[in-house]
């Protein structure tokens, strides 16, 4: 029997980058890394992207062949993305997968960050930075510009239940359902998420 394929895209700097999982990146700070004789000079972050974490953009084009993998997981990543591009992403994660294949991600929940915020439970400034609407310090002078250039930190569109819900249904998706940490039927999950990157956000599991 052929083992089978999982893909961990994005967030492979901060999280897990297990063994069982094909780990990509989109980072431009993972591509200058790998890159022959100057990339073992490049240090921006305080340690280096792990060894088997591969370059790949998910709003480019499927990771891995359509129809081969069991599951799929990203972590902090589609809140990154533009509204366009997340809608890409959707689309080439479900032609990733196999049928009846999984899906889990997980990112902030919009709705309970404006709740937290109505009903003072998040300080305006503690509101700004969870959301990404504003930035404490601009990056300035070809530093800045190569430290924005180099990370994809940004907040691009933040989402909540019902609106990623819909699109997930328009990219193929089936038994969509909110998700707990550790709470899929697919054990091999358990080896990419971690509790600090769930504890109050917004996790969706779903099939295809």
């Amino acid at each position: 029997m052929a083992k089978k394929i999982y893909v961990h895209y994005g967030g492979s700097y901060a999280g897990p980058a297990p063994q069982e999982f094909f780990n990509f990146d989109a980072s431009p700070t993972l591509r200058l890394e790998r890159l022959p004789l100057i990339g073992s000079l490049i240090h921006k972050n305080p340690t280096r992207f792990p060894a088997n974490v591969h370059y790949g953009d998910i709003t480019k084009k499927p990771l891995v062949k359509p129809f081969t993998a069991a599951g799929v997981y990203c972590s902090h990543v589609l809140e990154h993305l533009s509204f366009e591009d997340c809608q890409v992403a959707l689309r080439n994660t479900h032609a990733m997968l196999s049928p009846g294949g999984i899906f889990r991600f997980v990112f902030p929940d919009l709705k309970k960050l404006a709740s937290d915020y109505v009903h003072g439970e998040l300080q305006a400034n503690d509101f700004i930075i969870e959301t990404g609407l504003g930035m404490k310090r601009r990056p300035k002078g070809i530093k800045g510009f190569f430290k924005a250039f180099l990370g994809n930190s940004d907040h691009l569109w933040l989402w909540d239940e019902e609106s990623i819900f819909y699109e997930l249904e328009q990219a193929g998706f089936r038994e969509i359902r909110r998700a707990a940490f550790g709470d899929s039927v697919d054990r091999t999950f358990a080896l990419v998420e971690s509790t600090d990157r769930w504890q109050g956000q917004l996790g969706i599991e779903c099939k295809k």
